[in-house]
């Protein structure tokens, strides 16, 4: 049985399309923008929106961004000579807050998963191979996820990077098999990064 009208349904129902809302946390969000007063709504819709018009990947490292260059890549502060590899951009978020990470990311929007149809064509891996011809890279540090896919991904990139004589590492301890990184709390973080293995 259905309880509301159809708009309220219909927007409970696109709520909880988005990822982490199940049924209440929906409800409740569509009955607070349903209090809102309506130019917040407004400003908020036109805020979606904009943002999903105007958000592109960065044309260096492909996180996502409103600029051609990130603010990171563009930054003459950062070392440009070692690049950590991350899955998602939430991921380089994670390490951001760390404060510590002083050089430039690649994010790959995925991981090697054949069980899922997912493979080096579907990430930006073709991308970060032509990045390290172009640019002069010392060390790539490898910081996808450590669960299955996480693990070939990381793998796959080592034995095509090795050969070109650019120094490969791997986060290390702290980060629990099967982890999550952008859910796990800065020292951790940190200390995969300065326990990091090289490959």
């Amino acid at each position: 049985m259905n309880y509301y009208s159809t708009e309220i349904s219909n927007l409970i129902d696109q709520l909880s399309r988005l990822p982490g809302i199940g049924g209440k946390s929906a409800q409740r969000l569509a009955f607070h923008i349903i209090d809102m007063p309506m130019d917040q709504v407004e400003q908020l819709a036109a805020t979606i929106q904009r943002t999903r018009k105007n958000v592109k990947y960065c044309k260096s490292c492909y996180t996502l961004t409103d600029k051609e260059i990130c603010p990171i890549c563009a930054s003459e502060k950062r070392d440009h000579g070692t690049i950590m590899v991350v899955e998602d951009t939430r991921d380089l978020a994670a390490y951001e807050r760390t404060g510590r990470f002083e050089g430039v990311y690649h994010v790959l929007h995925g991981a090697l998963d054949p069980a899922m149809g997912k493979g080096p064509e579907d990430i930006k891996l073709k991308e970060l191979l032509k990045r390290l011809q172009a640019e002069e890279v010392e060390e790539l540090i490898i910081a996808t996820n450590s669960d299955v896919p996480g693990e070939a991904t990381a793998m796959y990139i080592s034995r095509l990077v090795k050969p070109s004589g650019i120094k490969v590492s791997r986060i290390a301890s702290g980060v629990p098999i099967g982890g999550e990184l952008e859910c796990i709390d800065e020292v951790t973080l940190l200390r995969a990064l300065e326990g990091r293995v090289y490959l």
